[in-house]
């Protein structure tokens, strides 16, 4: 189960990366985070960027509405999504 968290600014979002993956794109569910695989390198922040690049396209947003607050050397991420609500993350990112 993937927990969500509410916070002023938006909803926090556990996410695993996979860096160097054959292409862009939500897995699924993994480890209580939902999985990104990016294709970029985890060098110089670019598998960030991607991550966050991948959630907003994904939920319709602009790029500067997604960032990696959380576990920035780490598969394990901390993500803010700002200007949705936790429905709108849960439907589009969890397909629930």
């Amino acid at each position: 189960m993937i927990k969500l968290v509410d916070t002023p600014e938006g909803v926090i979002v556990p996410v695993w990366a996979q860096p160097r993956a054959k292409k862009d794109r939500i897995v699924g569910e993994f480890n209580g985070c939902i999985k990104v695989a990016v294709t970029a390198p985890p060098e110089g922040g670019r598998a960030n960027e991607a991550i966050a690049e991948v959630i907003a396209d994904a939920l319709g947003l602009r790029g500067s509405a997604v960032q990696v607050v959380g576990g920035l050397t780490s598969r394990q991420k901390q993500v803010l999504v700002k200007g949705v609500k936790r429905e709108t993350v849960e439907r589009v990112l969890l397909g629930k």
